[in-house]
């Protein structure tokens, strides 16, 4: 891949925040308050700033636009920082990869050829948009090198990159990590922070799980430990702390919370055949910035992409059948807004952020209440407005809204003839 600053094809947007629309310093300006601008960044960065974190980090933050940090932000960031091992659970879109990504940063101290920090994830798009992440924020601190490592690139590629320009902060997915480990091209024996997003995932799947564990044994056991997700499980929880000491818990929201604010979430009954008449329907009637349709295997994702090129929707897919530089490629696209329609099957259901996205279809129905709450958290990021809708066509699909209403105590209600645009349309 190259060190991730080279990738100038394509400068990610930052992740888990609303743009905001103010620019709000010119890059002559500082950030520790001398010359400010009309207030704006004394007002909005003043909970950034009682972080005590490093000028260009702060510097970072307002350049990104940010305003204040989210509930997450100030429950983790100032343990984070002091180095305590973290578990942290919080819905979607409330800036949980800022936490680890502000709090690493805080501590590293760059050293020639050691890596620092290691931050595993379970899918490669994840692994991209963490590592753009700490790009963006590391603007301001030239010295600290970030890669991104998973499979689907050629080995030789990491394998030469390790060797004539080492990063510091490594992103990567368990197999390609491991794998380069194990061949000694990765030292792993300096690593200070051992991060884990979308900890239930790479953990419950105990395949992965022995991955983790054998990269994790392969780090000194003075480290620091944070692990991330939308959802944890009781049952995961313990399996979590196994490799930490005494960590924080951070629980932002219980179950009965966990769906989103200001989503509005409907569901429609129908039988199989009606579902293609219906999404044309829907994608004519409502108004969207950007939709993602979620679809249950590669192949349905494909046949349907293909039908609505076919009735000239602006639609694109992604998903596990394609090859890597074929993912990343529609990924970007609809990022940029060159597409309006995303076709995906669950690959796309955890931790991508696209903030013009306002209205997800579950075209299939999920196949757990887990499933259902990281799908629907792609609309309504950071608070926003969004509108979820789901297909249910046959008896397991209404025992699985069932669940959904239970377990995040939420009433979901038949969609109605006519919805009004303004509760799911950002004004």
């Amino acid at each position: 891949m190259g060190d991730a600053r080279d990738n100038e094809a394509y400068e990610e947007e930052l992740l888990d925040y609303e743009e905001e629309d103010e620019k709000v310093l010119d890059s002559g300006n500082k950030v520790n308050g001398d010359a400010v601008k009309k207030g704006y960044v004394g007002i909005h960065s003043s909970g950034f700033r009682d972080f005590l974190l490093k000028p260009e980090l702060l510097r970072a933050i307002v350049d990104s636009g940010f305003e204040h940090p989210s509930e997450v932000q100030h429950e983790c960031i100032p343990q984070a920082i002091l180095g305590m091992d973290v578990i942290c659970q919080a819905k979607s879109g409330m800036g949980k990869t800022a936490v680890f990504v502000l709090s690493t940063l805080q501590q590293i101290e760059p050293t020639p050829g050691q890596v620092s920090a290691l931050i595993l994830c379970h899918t490669r798009e994840l692994a991209y948009q963490i590592c753009n992440e700490f790009v963006r924020f590391s603007t301001y601190l030239p010295d600290t090198k970030v890669s991104v490592f998973y499979g689907g690139v050629n080995n030789k590629i990491h394998k030469e990159l390790l060797k004539n320009e080492c990063p510091h902060i490594v992103v990567g997915t368990p197999g390609r990590v491991l794998g380069l480990a194990r061949d000694k091209d990765l030292s792993l024996k300096n690593v200070r922070h051992f991060i884990l997003d979308e900890c239930d995932k790479m953990l419950e799947s105990l395949d992965m799980r022995r991955d983790v564990q054998e990269i994790f044994k392969m780090t000194p056991h003075d480290k620091q430990v944070m692990m991330f997700s939308a959802t944890l499980s009781k049952e995961i929880r313990p399996v979590c702390k196994k490799f930490m000491q005494d960590p924080m818990e951070i629980y932002v929201d219980d179950e009965a919370k966990l769906t989103l604010h200001g989503l509005v979430q409907h569901y429609i009954k129908l039988s199989e055949m009606e579902k293609n008449r219906k999404l044309n329907d829907l994608l004519d009637a409502l108004d969207f910035n950007q939709v993602v349709i979620f679809v249950k295997s590669v192949s349905r994702a494909g046949e349907l992409n293909k039908l609505l090129i076919e009735c000239n929707f602006p639609s694109i897919c992604i998903h596990s059948g394609m090859s890597q530089e074929e993912r990343l490629t529609h990924y970007k696209s609809f990022k940029e807004g060159h597409k309006r329609i995303l076709v995906a099957t669950d690959l796309v259901g955890r931790g991508i952020d696209i903030e013009r996205v306002n209205i997800v279809i579950n075209y299939d129905m999920p196949d757990s209440a887990d499933t259902y709450l990281h799908r629907v958290g792609r609309a309504g990021r950071f608070g926003t407005k969004g509108l979820a809708i789901t297909f249910v066509a046959s008896a397991s699909d209404s025992e699985v809204l069932n669940q959904v209403q239970a377990r995040f105590e939420v009433d979901i209600k038949q969609l109605p003839e006519n919805i009004d645009t303004s509760t799911y349309m950002p004004s």
